[in-house]
């Protein structure tokens, strides 16, 4: 696993530092991300038709700036402040600036609140850049209002959009 891990940073070093702040895990923020996006290619990016790991990772980030959902999240008065929103909006507000309706996932948080925890937006294989309308989601457990939790250092520059972008 080491092994592996070095031979994918050296691929994608170049785009290290904007994959620091545009895809970092939350779940470890102690973490510089690594093993993170090891994680995120071997489940996601081999999945992708023609696109190595680098291309991968370097579409991801265009696709964060041409979708940005905390944008759209924050233009329609949602934003990751601790409090609750309708899961209805949420969705509605993302599908106005990706063009498709996303799937959210929730997790709980310490105090027992649902909160949302992935975002999906679903992507053509074909030219990895073509958001489409997701052929099947993954099973959500959020209820009609959950909790958007505050994250990272500073919210404005953070811009996650497909699975994995941000795990809390």
């Amino acid at each position: 696993m080491i092994m592996a891990v070095f031979i994918y940073i050296v691929q994608i070093s170049d785009l290290e530092e904007e994959l620091n702040r545009y895809w970092g895990s939350l779940s470890c923020p102690s973490s510089d991300g690594q093993e993170f996006w090891g994680h995120e290619w071997e489940k996601h990016g081999t999945c992708s038709l023609n696109l190595d790991e680098h291309s991968y990772f370097e579409k991801a980030l265009s696709l964060r700036q041409n979708i940005d959902i905390l944008g759209a999240l924050k233009a329609a008065g949602i934003k990751p402040d601790g409090r609750e929103y309708s899961l209805s909006d949420m969705k509605e507000a993302i599908k106005q600036s990706s063009g498709q309706l996303p799937g959210i996932d929730c997790n709980r948080s310490a105090e027992g609140e649902h909160q949302v925890y992935q975002v999906y937006v679903c992507v053509d294989k074909s030219d990895a850049s073509t958001v489409i309308e997701c052929p099947i989601y993954p099973h959500s457990n959020c209820p009609s209002m959950v909790v958007f939790p505050p994250f990272g250092d500073n919210q404005d520059d953070r811009g996650g959009y497909t699975e994995g972008m941000y795990e809390l």
